[in-house]
């Protein structure tokens, strides 16, 4: 297989970018964008750290995040696995990236930026959920945001496509074959309401 091993290949291969999409990009969350990233419920959390990259799925039951400015972006990490695997790169590196997606809307909101893990009671504390905080709030500091262009979500049907397939293995399954003797019915039956007593 042939690789395209530098950039100037690579520019030859697809020319220049559209003007629209240099335009779009901005250093701040404008009143549109901030419009936009407070009717998400869901992003997508992207990092990267010495043992590779990381993306995560976040969501919650209002805006996924909070703008503190047009500069910053809170991200309350609730109740998951306790991998941490994207709050150990951020404390590492600090890139970071979030992809905001909303249920019927072919566009999707990206914004990049430089991350930071806090623990600190005033900002932890802006969130509760159920009489509970997050241990730890991520702080995005923005260095762009822009739309990205719809013909992804629009190839793939995503909000169109029907109902998920039957067929698909389920949590319990893919831990099976990782440990055969593991019960994935007995997982899988449980998980729902195991799940609404560990959301925050």
């Amino acid at each position: 297989m042939r690789t395209v091993d530098t950039v100037d290949a690579l520019e030859a291969l697809y020319g220049a970018a559209a003007p629209a999409s240099l335009d779009k990009v901005t250093k701040r969350i404008t009143p549109l964008y901030r419009q936009w990233i407070e009717a998400s419920h869901f992003t997508i959390l992207s990092t990267v750290g010495p043992e590779g990259t990381d993306a995560s799925p976040r969501g919650d039951a209002g805006p996924v995040v909070r703008v503190a400015d047009e500069r910053t972006l809170l991200l309350p990490d609730w109740r998951g696995n306790n991998r941490i695997d994207s709050l150990r790169n951020i404390v590492r590196d600090g890139r970071a990236s979030l992809m905001f997606l909303i249920p019927g809307c072919a566009n999707v909101v990206r914004v990049n930026g430089k991350g930071a893990v806090t623990a600190d009671e005033e900002i932890t504390g802006q969130f509760v959920r159920q009489g509970k905080n997050p241990r730890t709030v991520i702080v995005l500091t923005v260095q762009e945001a822009y739309f990205q262009c719809a013909k992804a979500v629009m190839r793939s049907a995503l909000w169109t496509a029907g109902e998920p397939k039957a067929d698909l293995p389920s949590a319990g399954q893919f831990l099976r074959e990782m440990n055969e003797s593991f019960d994935a019915q007995t997982y899988d039956a449980e998980y729902p309401a195991t799940a609404q007593t560990k959301m925050w």
